[in-house]
């Protein structure tokens, strides 16, 4: 009832002015997006009063400060191509949309929105929560605002009031560009599709058998070597320092913090491959463009080993503002467990040296993870019950989780086993069963207060280019940002699935290929 309230009282707005916001003659009336539309779900809706419309005299006002002015740059930089709109960002005058920073109670990234027929204002305490509103109001502009042609409007937004606080810290997506690589300016692609949806981690997985992708001066032929390949035998590539700084100034001004992973000490081949030393025998092993795992390992009694894990994370750390590095630590199974427990106890204090908090896979948790470690869960609803128990028992003992189950959330998962890319190990994953999960209650035995949040892993395998990414990540990414940042009480399948079908057209005009999912009505 109240989205049919707020589409008549659209309607009516527009018929009782008889005017049109673009200026030229009446268009065909439109109803605003009811505030409630928005994915993910808001914390709080207040819907009411009249809506606003964006014309040629709207203006962006900013506070005087160099943040809020970036945010504003931002959201004229959205808007402008398909409005044909000036949009200047200006810190003077009055109505149009205004973004403020005040001292307050909305956290690092909450914020408030605030609509009605003067103006928009979307007020926060942070950056980050004045950059989030700005997704919001974009989802509640029609979907054609992100076209880069102009359009014919008009761009009506709700009346009311949003309030709205992420409920975990900690909202992720990894992207693997180890087994097959991707380019600086289709990782700066997925970034803007992530922020749309509030996602505020990115992990890459720079390191894998078949591939090692950043440029390590001390050791120039991890990179020159063991970058030169992928799986399938193409020609990889690698990010030379400067390409990853530029990737993390473009996720830094999507506030989203970039976490590197090089994974250890499995998943090696390509770092064994490019120096001999690093292995038990001094032999080099053949690059490796298969797709097993499992079979590789760093020489755990060498010296030198510490050597190059030293110096790699001294390098990638100083490249790197985010709090984190991962370490993986997954699928060791060439290493024995004394050993894999030697190593973790040696490379964790190197991560801490340089400043950085330890992530790992949640294989970690079978060794000691360091004070202030985060455990990263990718296991499946038939995982053993004693590796969960492990797992939990490092929760209650200090250990954050970030949950990535394989068979809810791991992105390259087959939707249906006609989906022509990706895996299935862990199952056919379609759209309800990716977001139908609680991340409070999914581990049996981890406190509340333990988990940090929600990560979706995209594996590449089977990816190649821009459109799988976007074809394996939509729909389902957007539940997994609703799941990160929305209240547990709003989480509903049936009201999800109308929020997300209404997601399509704007991925259309984004340009997003996406998997048209029988269970959603698109």
């Amino acid at each position: 009832m109240r989205h049919r309230t707020l589409r008549l009282l659209g309607s009516l707005l527009l018929v009782a002015t008889g005017l049109s916001v673009t200026g030229a003659a009446p268009a065909q009336a439109a109803s605003p997006t009811p505030l409630d539309r928005v994915v993910p779900a808001p914390a709080s809706v207040a819907p009411g009063g009249s809506p606003y419309g964006l014309t040629r005299g709207t203006h962006i006002r900013v506070d005087d400060s160099r943040e809020t002015r970036r945010i504003g740059e931002y959201l004229a930089s959205v808007l402008r191509p398909s409005t044909g709109y000036r949009l200047p960002v200006t810190a003077h005058g009055s109505g149009g949309i205004r973004l403020r920073l005040v001292k307050g109670a909305f956290g690092p990234e909450g914020y408030r929105l605030d609509s009605g027929r003067g103006g928009i204002t979307i007020t926060a305490t942070a950056p980050a929560g004045l950059f989030h509103g700005v997704q919001t109001l974009r989802q509640l502009l029609p979907a054609a605002v992100e076209k880069d042609s102009v359009q014919p409007g008009p761009w009506l937004v709700a009346g009311g009031t949003i309030r709205d606080t992420p409920r975990y810290g900690w909202r992720g997506a990894m992207l693997d560009v180890s087994r097959h690589f991707f380019t600086v300016d289709q990782v700066k692609r997925y970034i803007d599709q992530l922020a749309l949806y509030k996602i505020n981690k990115l992990h890459l997985h720079l390191s894998d058998d078949q591939g090692w992708r950043i440029a390590v001066d001390s050791w120039p032929r991890l990179a020159s070597y063991g970058g030169s390949t992928q799986v399938g035998g193409g020609p990889g590539g690698f990010y030379t320092k400067a390409d990853y700084k530029e990737i993390v100034r473009y996720a830094a001004s999507r506030h989203l913090e970039v976490v590197p992973e090089i994974d250890m000490p499995g998943h090696t081949n390509a770092a064994l491959a490019s120096y001999a030393e690093l292995n038990c025998d001094g032999v080099a092993p053949p690059l490796y463009t298969g797709t097993e795992v499992g079979f590789s390992s760093l020489c755990v009694g060498k010296d030198i080993t510490y050597d190059f894990v030293d110096d790699v994370i001294r390098e990638l750390a100083a490249l790197t503002p985010g709090r984190y590095l991962h370490i993986g630590g997954d699928e060791a199974h060439s290493t024995s467990h004394e050993d894999y427990v030697r190593f973790m106890e040696r490379v964790q204090p190197v991560v801490a040296k340089y400043g950085k908090t330890v992530v790992g896979w949640h294989q970690l948790t079978g060794a000691s993870p360091s004070r202030g470690a985060l455990a990263q869960y990718w296991g499946l609803d038939g995982t053993s019950a004693e590796e969960k128990a492990q797992v939990a028992a490092a929760a209650r003992n200090g250990t954050g989780v970030v949950l990535s189950p394989a068979d809810r959330i791991y992105l390259d998962m087959k939707y249906t086993a006609d989906t022509p890319l990706g895996l299935d190990w862990a199952g056919l994953v379609e759209v309800k069963r990716s977001y139908d999960w609680d991340p409070g209650s999914y581990l049996p035995g981890v406190p509340v207060s333990a988990i940090r949040g929600v990560e979706a892993p995209m594996w590449t395998e089977t990816l190649t280019k821009s459109d799988d990414i976007e074809y394996m990540a939509f729909p389902r990414l957007a539940g997994v940002a609703e799941l990160g940042w929305s209240p547990a009480d709003t989480h509903d399948w049936d009201g999800y699935k109308l929020r997300l079908a209404a997601q399509g057209p704007r991925w259309e005009a984004m340009g997003i290929n996406f998997y048209r999912s029988p269970q959603v009505p698109w």
